[in-house]
């Protein structure tokens, strides 16, 4: 979606909007951390739990709200292989496709319950996991991974637009009341737009993914 309003990346003036600039950028870039791993960034050879915390600890760093939370520790890849969401290690160690599939996972459990993420990855590990011919995970994982980077993109120009609009309410605030109000507001937008969004997930899983379901 192009931005409908003013760009915050051409010259403005007042205290006001510089506030908003340096909050749009701030926004971008928490956006363009977000980023899963290239498919050649992982390893080709199996590794083992150790290696396997590791690694994910320090690719998707950037994406941790504190610098002490944990990306994945071993509690957290026995539960997802007892959860059926993991396919087991073979000879305790965890294949590069093992590693796509728990990239996937970190970043569906922000939004979708464990129920409905090993509804979404059961079929992925009975179709597609050590596939003999036709699409394998990795060609999944690269698909999705491309998909994400084009998402991006508009992404971006949706927070150039949420910082702007933001601004027309609570147009009456006070001076010194007015940054919070616009932070409020961008809260509110964000909140409502994950809500709608992960309905719409549900809606999808429980339709395509969980015959169980209604």
């Amino acid at each position: 979606m192009a931005s409908k309003k003013k760009n915050y990346d051409s010259d403005i003036s007042g205290a006001g909007e510089e506030k908003s600039k340096e909050l749009l950028f701030y926004l971008l870039d928490a956006v363009d951390k977000v980023d899963l791993i290239e498919p050649s960034d992982i390893p080709d050879i199996s590794l083992y739990m150790d290696q396997v915390t590791t690694y994910m600890d320090e690719h998707l760093k950037q994406s941790r709200r504190r610098d002490e939370d944990k990306i994945l520790t071993k509690t957290m890849i026995n539960n997802y292989a007892k959860n059926r969401l993991l396919p087991p290690p073979e000879k305790k160690k965890y294949t590069k496709e093992h590693i796509m599939l728990l990239i996937l996972i970190y970043y569906f459990k922000g939004t979708l319950s464990l129920q409905d993420i090993q509804a979404v990855l059961k079929p992925i590990g009975e179709q597609y996991y050590h596939a003999q011919s036709g699409r394998s995970i990795g060609d999944l994982y690269a698909e999705i991974v491309r998909m994400n980077k084009d998402r991006r993109k508009g992404f971006r120009e949706d927070v150039n637009d949420m910082v702007d609009t933001a601004a027309d309410y609570f147009s009456d605030a006070k001076d010194e009341e007015r940054e919070f109000l616009r932070v409020l507001a961008m809260i509110n937008m964000l909140t409502y737009d994950v809500f709608v969004r992960r309905m719409l997930i549900e809606k999808l899983i429980d339709r395509y993914f969980n015959d169980e379901r209604s």
